[in-house]
C-alpha cells in the first residue's frame, strides 16, 4: 500500500512519538483512529448507495473480473492474433461497386505532393 513496507511504518511511528511526545501521542492516536473509523464509514456508504441505485444487478457484478491487476497484455495481444473476433459478422458475399476515380481522397493518395501556388483543392462530389 502506497510502498510503505511495516519498516517504513515504524519509522514514522517512532518520528511521530518523538516529535508529538508522550503528553498528545495518546490525543492524537485517538483522532487517527477516529478518521480511520469515518473513512471506512465513508466507504461503506459509498457501496450502499451504489448498491441502492444499482438496484439487484450490483449483486451480479463480477468484482475481481473488472480488477485491473489481472490484466497481462501479452496474453490479451496473444489471444487477439489467434482466436477469430467473436462479434465478428457471418461473411456475406463481396459486391463489387463502382469506385469513383475523381474522389478527392483518390486524388489526393494520388498526387502526395502539395498543392501548387494557383491550384484548387480536390474536391469529392459525393461527400456530403
Amino acid at each position: 500500500m502506497f510502498g510503505l513496507t511495516f519498516e517504513k511504518l515504524l519509522i514514522i511511528g517512532v518520528i511521530a512519538v518523538f516529535l508529538l511526545g508522550p503528553e498528545r501521542l495518546p490525543y492524537y492516536a485517538g483522532k487517527l483512529g477516529q478518521l480511520v473509523r469515518s473513512l471506512r464509514d465513508l466507504a461503506n456508504g459509498a457501496k450502499d448507495r451504489m448498491r441502492e441505485e444499482m438496484g439487484p444487478d450490483f449483486d451480479d457484478v463480477d468484482w475481481k473480473k473488472l480488477d485491473p491487476r489481472q490484466y497481462d497484455p501479452r496474453r490479451i495481444i496473444r489471444e487477439a492474433l489467434t482466436d477469430a473476433d467473436p462479434f465478428a459478422e457471418p461473411e456475406r458475399p463481396v459486391v463489387a461497386r463502382s469506385v469513383n476515380q475523381d474522389s478527392a481522397y483518390l486524388q489526393r493518395k494520388r498526387a502526395r505532393e502539395p498543392l501548387g501556388a494557383g491550384e484548387t483543392a480536390p474536391f469529392d462530389s459525393e461527400a456530403t
